[in-house]
């Protein structure tokens, strides 16, 4: 099992190379100049030119790509042209943002998703089967900035004042913000930049920060903050899934040993939660894999939506501001979880199905 995991490592590592020169040529091939984008058009020549030299972009591409790999080598992805802040700063900001919307709506469309895939499979060709995937289809459909919107108006302004009411923007409530655990501890991390920054990182994920330290005010804010683009991201991702388990569980209920099962007397929930549900699961856990893709890339648009300060906003307004720091760290970064999440799913395999372990 351990030869296999490393095996695995291994080959993802090209991939992860690849991302990184295709990321680095389409920064590059991004139309516009980044001195005008961040000086302004009036800026002069002779500032532009300094402006190109002091961030090495008069250097022949490959020569910038090397340096750029030398500085990821040593944990350095630069900083950003329009901050003139370290990126690996900007990153720990804002990825925890991201991920936690990603994490939230993953747990929302797989206990969703696979609860009506069951539901409709066990009711297959009646009402509620046709209707449940009606609605799948429709989710799927489902253009994430519109439903955003809609949700953001219906909860946030046309429910104002009721019980139902739900935050159509932001993380936290004005006058409320979240302080990090190892503040709350006490913790002097003067002496250690590296494990500050990995702290910084940890104490952004606002949910898990507040429920380490019991700080019950914040938590409840910043769950009844996550519900809207939560719910908005996860829309496609959980019909995919009910249709993936729908489709999975029909044909394992439809083999021999099931109707085996059935005419031992086996009651049908038995049957579909002992015998059934476990070998259906292998197609589902692929599509789990690639929904999280589909999670980080619907983040651009959640987060713009709902005025979130993660990682898709960001980079949107890298991009109009040809920051290309930014644009490369956080494509990097989100291809990477992207390669991660893959990498354990196929790990996952070898546990959900005897015949595909390793000998």
């Amino acid at each position: 099992m351990l030869g296999y995991a490393i095996k695995r490592l291994l080959s993802a590592i090209p991939v992860i190379f690849g991302i990184l020169v295709v990321t680095f040529s389409l920064a590059r091939l991004i139309p516009g100049d980044p001195c005008k984008s961040i000086l302004g058009d009036k800026a002069s020549a002779t500032t532009c030119a300094e402006f190109v030299r002091h961030y090495g972009l008069d250097q022949p591409i490959p020569v910038q790509f090397l340096y750029y790999l030398r500085d990821i080598a040593q944990g350095n992805f630069g900083n950003s042209i329009r901050f003139s802040r370290p990126v690996t700063q900007i990153i720990v900001e804002r990825l925890p943002m991201t991920m936690e919307l990603a994490i939230i709506a993953l747990i929302i469309a797989t206990l969703a998703g696979i609860t009506i895939g069951i539901f409709a499979a066990r009711r297959h060709n009646t009402a509620a089967d046709v209707g449940t995937m009606a609605l799948a289809n429709v989710g799927i459909a489902m253009p994430i900035f519109w439903l955003g919107l809609m949700m953001a108006y219906v909860f946030g302004v046309m429910l104002k004042g009721t019980p139902f009411w739900l935050p159509p923007s932001g993380r936290l409530s004005a006058g409320l913000s979240s302080v990090p655990f190892y503040e709350v501890w006490h913790w002097d991390l003067a002496k250690d930049a590296i494990g500050t920054k990995f702290l910084e990182f940890v104490s952004n994920f606002y949910i898990f920060n507040a429920l380490i330290t019991f700080n019950w005010p914040i938590l409840g804010d910043a769950l009844r903050h996550m519900v809207l683009p939560a719910l908005a991201v996860a829309t496609i991702p959980m019909a995919v899934i009910a249709r993936m388990t729908r489709s999975s569980l029909l044909d394992v209920l439809g083999r021999d040993y099931v109707r085996t099962a059935r005419a031992k007397g086996v009651p049908d929930n038995k049957v579909v939660r002992r015998h059934a549900l476990g070998n259906a699961m292998l197609p589902v856990v692929t599509i789990l894999g690639l929904q999280m893709g589909a999670l980080l890339s619907g983040a651009v648009l959640t987060e713009t939506v709902f005025g979130l300060a993660g990682v898709g906003r960001m980079l949107v307004e890298a991009i109009f501001a040809r920051d290309y720091p930014i644009v490369q760290a956080f494509t990097v970064m989100i291809a990477t979880i992207y390669v991660v999440v893959n990498l354990i799913v196929d790990l996952s395999y070898t546990y959900l199905d005897p015949r595909v372990r390793p000998q």
